[in-house]
């Protein structure tokens, strides 16, 4: 059976460093045999959370756009990669917005009590991918405690992180070989890894 895997790309910026990463861990993936498919946010209509509650009754998000497809894919696919640019020590708006409009999951799976995933589901694992300009490490702790709880609400095993910090100007990441590498190899083993690790793995670079 052919393994899913959905590529999230957050970056407002196209092929910006943490979309060139993303379309790399993609290729890994695609190199171990899964059918893969890349989603980039900005190409999309998703607007924000309006607290409107309605889910808590209902599991659904009452507002009506691109979010519902993309919901669709996240919960029908077996794994994740997920990559965002780091602004003011977290995700990017694009990357927040979409895990705000999520709380309808939420609400389905821990308030009114049902499942989210109904058939299969038992090995759906995720990675991250974030960049950032700072030299500061301490910038990736709000993002991998963000997607935590983004992936937690997916059902999604927290497999890996690709963290690369000190990379800023439009497609930097292209000169930093060990990042792309890492992220080829990243994505390859979220598909051939046998089974996902109890803690992520965490590669930082500079």
């Amino acid at each position: 059976m052919t393994v899913k895997v959905l590529g999230i790309s957050a970056s407002p910026r196209a092929e910006g460093n943490s979309d060139l990463l993303l379309r790399q861990a993609l290729a890994g993936a695609e190199s171990a045999g899964a059918r893969v498919e890349y989603i980039r946010l900005s190409d999309l209509n998703i607007a924000p959370c309006i607290e409107c509650n309605a889910c808590y009754k209902t599991g659904n998000c009452s507002v009506e756009d691109d979010y519902q497809m993309l919901s669709s894919k996240m919960l029908e696919t077996d794994h994740l990669i997920f990559a965002t640019p780091v602004f003011f020590m977290t995700v990017c708006a694009q990357a927040k917005i979409l895990i705000d409009r999520c709380q309808c999951l939420w609400a389905h799976k821990y308030m009114l009590k049902k499942p989210l995933i109904t058939t299969g589901g038992g090995d759906r694992r995720a990675m991250v991918i974030a960049v950032g300009g700072s030299k500061s490490k301490n910038m990736f702790e709000s993002v991998q405690l963000t997607m935590k709880y983004y992936l937690d609400v997916l059902d999604m095993h927290y497999a890996a992180n690709l963290l690369v910090n000190n990379v800023e100007a439009a497609g930097q990441i292209q000169k930093h070989p060990s990042a792309t590498k890492e992220a080829f190899r990243l994505g390859k083993a979220l598909v051939t890894s046998p089974a996902p690790p109890q803690e992520p793995v965490n590669i930082e670079l500079t």
